[in-house]
């Protein structure tokens, strides 16, 4: 609960820190960076440093935090800490860093703002930061007792025993627990991270949905090739397609993720575009594992039928499941796939089922536009959730 002391400083304030965070973030970061090179070796990922996502999500996390204190003292944005604790669990993240973070992070903000960080506002804001990063903590240490890892240690050595190009750039990789031990516990929807060395000697980390129903056996992920061997932003997926083979081991996390399938009985759609498609198999496969007769939609766009990564394996499951019915939107559908639709994914057309439970995956642009048609078409905000790859840029309103 922020103080009520605090909440007039920080509402004052808001607008000076909130006008200046993206330069407060990015100061911290290279600060932070310069003293301790160490963290962007396995902990922070290069390709979102260059392009500026995490210094934007940073920016927008600390903004909505401290806002919806300011709407209710006693509130804690639950959407956003749920997904900032699953992201953090999945790069190892330990209460220890919290420390490291706030000096850097309090540091850059007296060096923006100079003298308009008074005592009280230095006070006001630093009670706001150690009241997320206090909610995170505890977040993340039941998240760890939940994948039955140590904190901070979710990693473990897997061997990669089938790999299947499913396209000219996406591959799957079917992997198996190194050691033969049972691999930890996994909901249908959620991810992993991947931890490799970099030629230049660096670690790097990116996440990567489950792409297959959790077996107790074996997980599997789908990695599409963005960027070069150049680029930050595609330097992990480069040298996964190029290096890594049948009988290669490779460093995961243990799964996380707060986008999972439920289970119920109500009405489901399944929305993806692009890559985006890779959780939806996971959950769609999970339904036919379990013989499934829940009424189904499944939703895809993409460029062509070609680059549809997964294409066969989704029409398979689908067939599957007697409740299940796809429909795919492509930009240049072809001959291949007659009944696929031209154009953008335009709901209007669809007959959509009341009480819709809706998840949505795919780039940002894309879930926006389904978002609001489906908001347009009465299904509940509360019942739409979505699956961010990378730093969340988005935090949907769950009450608008």
């Amino acid at each position: 609960m922020l103080s009520p002391e605090s909440a007039t400083v920080v509402r004052a304030s808001l607008p000076l820190v909130g006008g200046a965070i993206e330069q407060i973030t990015g100061h911290f970061y290279d600060t932070m960076f310069g003293e301790h090179p160490e963290l962007l070796d396995g902990m922070f990922n290069r390709g979102n440093q260059a392009n500026g996502m995490q210094r934007q999500a940073l920016a927008g996390s600390i903004v909505a935090f401290a806002g919806s204190l300011l709407t209710d003292p006693r509130s804690r944005p639950d959407a956003l800490l749920a997904r900032i604790a699953h992201k953090h669990a999945a790069v190892g993240v330990s209460e220890e860093q919290y420390a490291i973070v706030h000096k850097y992070l309090f540091g850059a903000i007296v060096d923006v703002l100079g003298e308009a960080v008074t005592p009280e506002v230095a006070a006001a804001w630093d009670e706001v930061y150690w009241l997320m990063a206090g909610a995170l903590v505890a977040q993340e240490s039941r998240l760890y007792l939940e994948a039955q890892v140590r904190p901070g240690h979710p990693w473990r050595s897997w061997t990669v025993v089938g790999r299947r190009q499913e396209t000219v750039d996406v591959v799957s990789f079917l992997l198996r627990p190194t050691d033969g031990e049972a691999p930890p516990p996994v909901r249908a929807g959620q991810y992993v991270s991947v931890r490799v060395r970099m030629p230049d000697g660096v670690h790097q980390l990116r996440q990567y949905s489950l792409s297959s129903a959790p077996d107790g056996r074996t997980r599997r992920i789908t990695v599409k090739r963005v960027g070069g061997d150049t680029s930050p932003l595609g330097e992990v997926s480069n040298l996964l397609h190029r290096t890594v083979r049948v009988g290669d081991e490779l460093t995961l996390s243990a799964p996380f993720g707060d986008v999972v399938l439920e289970d119920e009985d109500a009405p489901l759609l399944l929305a993806s575009a692009g890559i985006g498609c890779t959780p939806m198999v996971g959950m769609l496969e999970h339904l036919a594992s379990k013989g499934s007769t829940r009424s189904t939609l499944v939703l895809h766009a993409d460029r062509s039928p070609a680059e549809h990564a997964l294409r066969a394996d989704t029409n398979q499951l689908v067939s599957r499941l007697p409740g299940a019915r796809a429909q795919y939107w492509y930009e240049w559908p072809g001959e291949a796939e007659p009944k696929a639709w031209s154009g953008r994914m335009e709901l209007s057309a669809l007959d959509l089922p009341d009480d819709l439970r809706a998840y949505l995956c795919g780039p940002l642009p894309f879930m926006r536009d389904v978002r609001a048609q489906l908001l347009a078409a009465g299904v509940s905000p509360r019942h739409i959730r979505y699956e961010v790859f990378g730093p969340d840029l988005w935090i949907a309103d769950d009450d608008s």
